[in-house]
């Protein structure tokens, strides 16, 4: 089973690379960075491409495509992750785009039916064609009646066998990813198992439409003082791992600005709002849209900006929350000293550097900026640059962080579309202030206080077991150190054999792929 199992990994592995190399992927790789193992089949990729493909800017995003629904959703998470990638990987991803053909009418509605196990006009009193999909689902309008009346609703359903083709595709890339780790030493500090297993819980998660029902109903509970932003109700009874179904919206999507004219939007002010509730969601509630594009946001008629799908969203603790704040109305304020101390306080950089020295580099970073007018200045590009520097000082990649600079980008375009002339600094200035004083002041003291109080009170509860298991583990080294490690003759030959047996098979991976290659080619 397990050649098979690797056999079936190379062709569908192969397969991918010939696509990869058809598009001119692999054209500007500069073989010197490369293993003498690798040139060959990167040599036969440049065969492979196509006339022009060098020149193609989205030829990255163009090929993913062209790979499925798994690959689309791997090119979309690693254009989240620019320290993995690279920004001129992730300037090509951007061109993604998760669409798809929607799947028959009748299926959906035999998987609507076999998720509640009732026929479906016991379940909805119309389901209507699909109006959009994707790589994972597709959203259908529909009509309900209850004890309320009628209402339409929108209904998101699962795309059926996707979760079977997500599972052979990921394990394909968890052995693509092992191979990297195991062949490739530079290949370490990328984590390509850790960017696996990422995109794998995201995954899990996006598949099941309770976890975006619970997303979108605590994001609801968080903006439900908010007098322009609001979220759509989640309809409980009609939800399922499968299938989701949520209040319709009846909007104005932000992709069309016509529409917002003409229905009278100011579109500055607008633009002003989408910037300024991120920031509220990020700062004040810890958890925000982490897929806030023009797409998934609408004006209601009422003039409050509504977000819908809610199967990726990002969250920040407290300490990262605070770390943020103090990094942008550091800059704001250009007290640089204090954005240099934020860093070592929150432990992101090694105290074996010197304090003054970081607040230079810092300062490299935020005196440009207070050169360009309002206009020119990017949050998220402040951001990006202050990551790059603090990689000189070893500070290690925080995820969430990442994540939430790359959905600035995003929200910092939607506020930009709307208002190309919108001031970012004068915008965050009230969010980031009033956080500040909220947080930070007396009031913030005192509850920094009592969290410190609390935290203390349960590790003094706690301590007889963590004693317990300390002694434990003191005898157990005891033991160990008494008794040793025996290696038999026959283990030591084993693992000699089973190292010897994954470089034959790394190397013969290569040639399988570089063979693929040579057949697509010649077959072309």
């Amino acid at each position: 089973m397990a050649l098979f199992s690797t056999i079936g990994h190379l062709w569908r592995l192969g397969r991918a690379g010939f696509v990869l190399a058809r598009e001119g992927v692999f054209s500007n790789v500069d073989p010197v960075m490369l293993p003498p193992t690798a040139r060959l089949p990167l040599a036969l990729a440049r065969l492979i491409a196509r006339r022009g493909a060098e020149a193609q800017s989205a030829r990255l995003a163009i090929a993913i495509s062209r790979l499925g629904p798994s690959y689309v959703k791997l090119g979309q998470f690693l254009a989240t992750r620019p320290d993995v990638v690279g920004p001129a990987v992730v300037r090509d991803l951007e061109f993604l785009q998760d669409r798809m053909e929607p799947f028959p009418q009748a299926i959906a509605e035999a998987q609507v039916a076999a998720a509640f196990g009732r026929p479906l006009k016991d379940v909805y009193v119309e389901f209507g064609p699909a109006v959009a999909a994707a790589s994972i689902a597709q959203v259908h309008r529909a009509r309900v009646k209850d004890i309320h009346g009628e209402r339409d609703v929108a209904v998101k359903v699962l795309r059926p066998g996707v979760q079977t083709r997500f599972a052979r595709d990921l394990s394909d890339m968890y052995a693509a990813a092992r191979f990297a780790e195991e062949h490739f030493p530079d290949a370490h500090r990328l984590r390509p198992v850790e960017v696996v297993d990422t995109l794998a819980r995201s995954v899990r998660m996006e598949m099941d439409f309770r976890l975006e029902a619970a997303a979108a109903s605590e994001f609801a509970e968080n903006v439900a003082a908010d007098p322009d932003f609001r979220i759509p109700s989640v309809d409980w009874d009609r939800t399922t791992k499968e299938v989701l179904t949520l209040e319709w919206v009846d909007g104005i999507p932000l992709t069309d600005l016509e529409a917002l004219r003409r229905a009278g939007h100011d579109l500055p002010l607008l633009g002003s709002t989408v910037i300024q509730s991120f920031l509220r969601h990020a700062l004040r509630d810890g958890f925000f849209h982490a897929d806030m594009h023009q797409g998934n946001l609408f004006m209601d008629p009422q003039g409050r900006l509504v977000a819908v799908d809610f199967g990726i969203t990002g969250r920040l603790g407290h300490k990262e929350r605070r770390f943020l704040a103090e990094i942008l109305y550091g800059f704001i304020t250009r007290n640089y000293r204090r954005v240099a101390e934020v860093h070592f306080e929150a432990g992101y950089v090694p105290e074996t550097f010197d304090i003054d020295d970081f607040a230079q580099a810092v300062r490299a970073i935020g005196e440009p900026i207070h050169s360009r007018t309002a206009d020119q200045i990017s949050m998220a590009k402040l951001l990006t640059l202050l990551f790059e520097i603090t990689a000189i000082f070893e500070m290690k990649t925080r995820t969430e962080l990442v994540m939430l600079q790359k959905t600035m980008v995003v929200v910092e375009g939607v506020g930009r579309t709307l208002d190309p002339k919108l001031d970012l600094w004068s915008t965050a200035e009230p969010v980031v202030r009033s956080w500040i004083e909220e947080n930070l002041g007396p009031r913030g003291k005192i509850e920094d206080f009592g969290r410190n109080l609390s935290s203390l009170a349960r590790f003094a509860n706690d301590l007889p077991n963590v004693l317990i298991r300390g002694e434990r583990l003191v005898e157990r080294l005891e033991k160990l150190a008494a008794e040793g490690i025996d290696l038999s003759g026959g283990t030591v030959e084993r693992i000699g054999r089973a190292e010897a047996q994954r470089a034959r098979i790394g190397h013969a991976a290569l040639w399988v792929i570089a063979i693929l290659m040579a057949v697509g080619l010649w077959l072309r």
